[in-house]
């Protein structure tokens, strides 16, 4: 998330004190942000003249935020059209690579932008399209059967209420198209009697925007695209929003900086060589002063690893969320 809303509807780069902290970038080099937005982790870094960056960002509207970055910084400063899992597309001088930054949230210019369909305030026809995408968030809607419905709104949103809303969903796009507004009405009348401290339609609308951008396959490749990309001594850094996000990424940190006998027969010096050193086991969450700055930013969480080997097997990385990318293909 490079920038979340406060109630002034400013731009604010979620830890961005802790990140700039982590990374070091006062020591000169070249990192990689890998969610660009509006730029705030990359000016921040870009303040040092020793230092280069190369942002990426799968949503074209950003274009516009990269202009006076290339005026301002010169050589210093690329950017690529890419989705973070396309990392391995573009040429890096390995060597210089210094850190790698994933932000997993969208940008206050993205909430506000009616047409991406992020909002539950937002009227008109479904989105949710952040960039480089094969589907709507109309066209699951529309066309995805009760049973996929009701697993994709459980899976990915944890919604109670899942099989309900899907069951009103098949029957009222059999009269009509069904539109932002019309969405929000189905879930309000389902969740009617309950009461929740959350917006009741904050679940099917994470469920929906995971499925449509294909979050979860998107994360786990980018992540072991950064592995592969990164020398030995460089830094991964991750902010993530909701539970889902930080699993993975807790996932890929821990049980990759953990050294484990494949048997606890075999002799300790078979124990395999770990492939990050993590300084920090817990995350590194927002104080209370970001907090009552910036509301949106409770839910963050940041974690980072150092890379202490060139070669690491992600396919115990793979298996263990394949449940998660089946039901991300079932459309």
């Amino acid at each position: 998330m490079n920038a979340t809303i406060n109630l002034e509807n400013k731009h604010f780069p979620v830890l961005l004190k802790e990140l700039i902290s982590i990374i070091s970038p006062l020591y000169g080099g070249t990192f990689i942000d890998c969610t660009f937005g509006q730029g705030g982790y990359s000016e921040k870094i870009l303040e040092s003249k020793e230092n280069n960056i190369i942002a990426l960002d799968r949503d074209k509207d950003v274009l516009s935020n990269t202009s006076k970055f290339y005026k301002k910084y010169n050589k210093r400063f690329e950017f690529y059209n890419l989705k973070f899992s396309q990392l391995d597309q573009i040429k890096f001088k390995k060597h210089k690579i210094k850190g790698i930054i994933f932000d997993l949230g969208f940008s206050l210019s993205q909430i506000k932008n009616s047409q991406k369909g992020l909002s539950f305030s937002d009227k008109g026809k479904l989105n949710m399209k952040m960039g480089i995408n094969d589907f709507s968030a109309n066209e699951v809607i529309s066309n995805m059967d009760e049973k996929n419905l009701t697993k994709v709104f459980k899976v990915f949103g944890d919604e109670k209420y899942s099989k309900k809303i899907a069951r009103e969903i098949v029957i009222k796009r059999k009269d009509k198209a069904i539109k932002t507004e019309d969405l929000v009405e189905i879930i309000d009348n389902v969740k009617k009697y309950q009461k929740t401290k959350i917006h009741n339609s904050t679940k099917v609308f994470q469920a929906l925007r995971i499925l449509v951008n294909k979050e979860i396959s998107e994360l786990i490749n980018g992540l072991i695209n950064s592995f592969n990309l990164i020398p030995v001594g460089g830094i991964i850094a991750v902010v993530s929003f909701h539970s889902i996000e930080d699993r993975i990424v807790k996932f890929f940190f821990k049980n990759y900086s953990e050294q484990k006998n494949s048997s606890r027969y075999l002799p300790e010096a078979e124990v395999s060589e770990r492939c990050f050193k993590l300084l920090s086991k817990k995350p590194i969450l927002p104080t209370l002063s970001e907090i009552r700055q910036n509301p949106p930013s409770r839910s963050a969480k940041l974690r980072y690893g150092i890379k202490t080997n060139d070669k690491c097997n992600f396919n115990e990385f793979r298996e263990k969320f394949k449940n998660l990318i089946n039901v991300e293909d079932l459309r």
